[in-house]
């Protein structure tokens, strides 16, 4: 007797709706009706749906995807091939994006999730591409780089809130220092840069303190960076970067 529409809705995770809508346009007409007159699906009308959401899913209009499915000529190895085209196509895309996001992780600015959409957000009005070329143009032939790619790729989304908030709690932190009137060069400051820099070692790469003073020129020298930490509190970009060039001096005289 096949499938009803609710287990198919199960199945497939879909409505029950889209279902009703896919046999109104033809797109997916249920094989068989019971006595009672409804829908049964049997495993070709499976396999037919898989397809639709396999397009579905690359952004293909319904339109096209009927065309594409009901082409005489096409067999469903040929579905399987162009499917497998456009899914390297759309990795090949996120991992560009997961390139972005990795020069926004170097300075910590900006919340991250991890689905394709959030990706998009982290960016706002900015192209990803943009960011991606330059994240590969400073660091891509690096170590480092690859280490952070190597580190970040197997983190979750819980992964990322605890980092999240490793960097809220800092953050406020700091901005209480400054208001305490903490110098650049005195002990606790030294303290919240050597913070900083264990963050960085912990979350993504080994951070030098040579790399660490690299960073701090640039939260100063880069306005988005500048501006994100700026954001916490006027002045502490250039705070932090004075804070994390004594911590690495203090550290050089140590050793």
């Amino acid at each position: 007797m096949g499938y009803s529409v609710g287990q198919v809705a199960g199945f497939a995770g879909v409505t029950v709706r889209t279902l009703h809508h896919y046999d109104e346009i033809g797109l997916l007409a249920p094989g068989e009706r019971s006595h009672a007159g409804h829908r049964r699906y049997g495993d070709a009308d499976l396999d037919r749906l898989q397809q639709i959401l396999f397009y579905r899913e690359l952004g293909f209009p319904l339109d096209e995807v009927a065309a594409l499915l009901d082409d005489p000529d096409a067999d469903p190895r040929a579905h399987l091939r162009r499917q497998h085209d456009l899914l390297t196509a759309r990795i090949e895309k996120l991992q560009k994006m997961a390139a972005a996001v990795e020069h926004a992780m170097e300075a910590r600015t900006m919340g991250i999730n991890l689905t394709p959409e959030e990706k998009f957000e982290v960016f706002g009005d900015k192209d990803p591409e943009e960011h991606a070329e330059e994240a590969e143009r400073r660091w891509g032939g690096t170590e480092t780089y690859a280490e952070s790619q190597r580190r970040t790729a197997r983190y979750t989304k819980d992964d990322w809130k605890r980092m999240q908030a490793e960097v809220a709690s800092w953050g406020e932190r700091y901005d209480a220092l400054m208001e305490a009137g903490e110098r650049p060069d005195g002990e606790s400051a030294m303290d919240m840069a050597e913070e900083h820099r264990q963050h960085i070692t912990r979350w993504f790469y080994t951070c030098t303190y040579e790399i660490h003073r690299g960073l701090g020129d640039m939260y100063v020298a880069d306005e988005r960076f500048k501006a994100f930490y700026d954001s916490m509190r006027p002045g502490l970009a250039e705070h932090l970067r004075d804070a994390i060039a004594a911590n690495a001096g203090r550290h050089t005289e140590e050793a």
